[in-house]
């Protein structure tokens, strides 16, 4: 056997990623160990492979599912499908920015409102009741997208 191929244990290390989704990547066809020993059944790896691996794990990080990212290590999908796709991306994380932008607006208006309001009672001295119309006359934004936000990042 080579002397340089790695186990399973040591790439999945390497990487800090657990072996289970080393395994889920050889079953579904994604990186496929360069030698399964037969009678152990410990799973080998070339060094070469260390590079496909870091663009796997990268292209995750990316947003990419498992089946994107097979069809694009195997050559199945074009420079300008993959430029798309990483446009697709990029916009989705623009969003779940704005997104959060929103949710912290929303906080900082809660913020101010509770500085500038009279010193509220001890929210545990309240009854259930009253700590509810409390928390609506704070919580209170004034549009549906800030209502949602809100209560988006209150209940989550």
């Amino acid at each position: 056997m080579d002397e340089s191929l790695m186990k399973i244990g040591e790439l999945a290390g390497f990487f800090g990623i657990s072996v289970k989704a080393l395994r889920i990547y050889e079953k579904m066809g994604i990186l496929k160990p360069a030698f399964v020993d037969s009678q152990t059944g410990y799973r080998y790896y070339h060094p070469e492979q260390v590079q496909q691996l870091n663009a796997l794990i990268e292209l995750k990080q990316l947003g990419f599912s498992l089946a994107e990212i097979k069809n694009l290590l195997e050559g199945g999908m074009t420079n300008d499908a993959f430029m798309e796709a990483l446009v697709h991306k990029k916009m989705a994380f623009q969003n779940a920015i704005s997104a959060a932008e929103n949710k912290i607006d929303a906080i900082d208006k809660i913020t101010e409102r509770l500085s500038s309001s009279e010193p509220a009672t001890k929210m545990h001295e309240l009854t259930e009741e009253e700590r509810a119309w409390l928390l609506v006359k704070m919580v209170c934004v004034e549009d549906l997208h800030g209502q949602s936000v809100l209560s988006e990042a209150i209940w989550l």
